[in-house]
């Protein structure tokens, strides 16, 4: 799949690193294709410094791997590290909860709930980027509430694994129902239960994995 041109923004090496983590994510960039400097050059628009800076990040993340004579390739997408990281995600998501369902707003409770309509929109039109960027939009909020600043950076770490799972088998499960899960999220938040709405939020995350691996289980309180 050609890759189109993209805008440059201020960082270059973020820019680097979030186009090829995209790239790869969404199959734009194969398992197993080759990283060649000068075409990623061509493509990002940038010199060889953020994009190897963007590399070293993306191995830390488990996206590419450099094998022998310095080679750097799409890792393989592998199943086992992909539960590993949904379930450190898992945690890290329910810390989120704990400490931001405290510190919400009213417009923090709202944005949840429009997230989760757009969400549950997108499941029923099979629209894979929309969906997750819904998903993402509203974790994002608790995460955002936790006011730890460490959790973003961490969650970037194991997420991409993650989602790279989700989207290869997005067809098998665009029909289940997250929503509901999502919506007692919310019920659990506004209320300000804290514990309550990180007990739910891990759970929301854990059954992925069940979900995962039996993908015709018509299980409905799975994320994605």
């Amino acid at each position: 799949m050609p890759l189109a041109p993209l805008d440059r923004p201020v960082s270059l090496r973020d820019h680097a690193y979030t186009a090829i983590r995209d790239a790869i994510v969404s199959g734009s960039l194969a398992p197993g294709q080759r990283l060649r400097d000068q075409e990623l050059e061509d493509w990002l628009g940038v010199s060889r410094t953020p994009i190897r800076e963007a590399i070293a990040r993306l191995e830390v993340a488990g996206l590419v791997r450099t094998r022998r004579a310095k080679a750097t390739e799409v890792a393989p997408l592998d199943e086992r590290d992909a539960f590993a990281a949904q379930r450190i995600a898992a945690s890290l998501h329910a810390l989120a909860a704990h400490d931001g369902v405290p510190q919400l707003t009213a417009n923090d409770v709202e944005a949840m709930r429009l997230a989760n309509e757009r969400f549950t929109v997108a499941l029923s039109e099979g629209s894979v980027d929309e969906a997750l960027a819904a998903d993402d939009a509203f974790h994002d909020v608790l995460v955002a509430a936790s006011a730890n600043p460490l959790l973003p950076g961490l969650l970037e770490q194991v997420t991409p694994l993650l989602r790279r799972l989700e989207r290869s088998r997005f067809s098998s499960l665009a029909g289940r129902d997250s929503v509901a899960a999502h919506a007692r999220i919310i019920e659990l938040a506004a209320a300000g239960d804290a514990a309550g709405a990180a007990a739910a939020t891990q759970q929301n995350w854990l059954t992925l994995e069940r979900l995962l691996s039996h993908p015709d289980s018509t299980a409905s309180s799975t994320d994605l």
